[in-house]
């Protein structure tokens, strides 16, 4: 049975825009998935490290028959084979890729945690991703993602991200 997958990307080494673009064209050649959208690209300021350059981030809404921890597997190939090399946690990055929601369901692992657990907080991840689908439900508390956004522009402003 496929579910719909939700995925952030992004990129701050580099060509960073083509990183991304590469990275899409990479998850809808993997067998099982089928790419359904792409936000537009957005410029935005680091996360929790701020030392660093500026991040181009996407979401992707994909459909797919891969188990989580498969796509999971899958992902991080894609990565590998960008050049992604480990880096300290929010450091630099050649891609990172993401799974956001997975379905309806609600996943806590070792490797694994769906909803991810810090989307709630970033711009970068609830802009594109409601860009793509104003209508998701978070499956963990029923919130929808216009309430969440809306949160954390009253608390932050809406600084430090431009669609491009």
């Amino acid at each position: 049975m496929c579910k719909t997958v939700y995925l952030s990307l992004g990129s701050n080494m580099g060509a960073k825009i083509t990183n991304i673009k590469n990275a899409v064209e990479a998850i809808g050649a993997i067998e099982g998935i089928r790419v359904i959208k792409t936000s537009s690209l957005y410029a935005t300021e680091p996360w929790g490290k701020k030392d660093q350059e500026g991040f181009i981030n996407a979401a992707v809404e994909i459909v797919t028959s891969l188990t989580p921890g498969q796509l999971l597997e899958r992902l991080q190939e894609i990565e590998i084979k960008m050049g992604r090399q480990p880096s300290e946690k929010w450091g630099p990055r050649i891609i990172d890729i993401d799974i956001l929601l997975f379905g309806d369901e609600v996943l806590e692992s070792r490797k694994l945690t769906v909803p991810h657990p810090h989307m709630r907080n970033r711009l970068f991840v609830l802009i594109p991703l409601e860009e793509i689908n104003s209508a998701i439900r978070f499956p963990d508390d029923g919130m929808d993602i216009k309430e969440v956004l809306a949160r954390v522009i009253d608390r932050e402003g809406n600084q430090g991200i431009t669609k491009i």
